[in-house]
């Protein structure tokens, strides 16, 4: 067989799940169907309503994800981030999870996280530079 590196700076979406699929076939080889859902819990303003903030997610070999999180600064200290996490980790036990797991700066809200029971298991020094990437898990217990 006859092959070649090409590069590409921003390749498509379709472009990136032609890398991807090879590789989720694999891996459901190695370790069954990891059940991927995509999930969001939307924070949107009563008026407009429109998103202004939100929790989005993926369920993925009985993990839950947090990919993004977002508190709307106008109800910051409110307790909107603890709902957020309150709900994902509802839906986790609900889908049978054994946990949850994250990433965030060390800029952004890591003692948050802590306060809510999630722990260290990795970080990413100078990313970006002069920061960290921090890494959190959290086991939870069926329902």
């Amino acid at each position: 067989m006859s092959v070649r590196i090409e590069f590409k700076s921003n390749p498509s979406e379709e472009e990136r799940l032609q890398i991807l699929e090879p590789l989720r076939a694999y891996n459901a080889a190695q370790a069954g169907d990891g059940k991927s859902e995509k999930f969001a819990l939307f924070v949107r303003d009563e008026h407009t309503d429109a998103v202004i903030g939100g929790l989005h997610g993926r369920i993925l070999y009985r993990w839950l994800f947090i990919e993004l999180l977002v508190v709307p600064e106008q109800v910051r200290g409110q307790r909107m981030g603890s709902q957020l996490m309150g709900m994902a980790e509802d839906l986790a036990r609900e889908r049978g999870c054994l946990g949850v797991w994250l990433d965030t700066f060390d800029f952004q809200a890591p003692d948050f996280y802590r306060k809510h029971g999630y722990e260290a298991f990795g970080q990413l020094d100078d990313y970006p530079p002069g920061h960290q990437r921090l890494f959190f898990q959290k086991r939870i217990s069926a329902a």
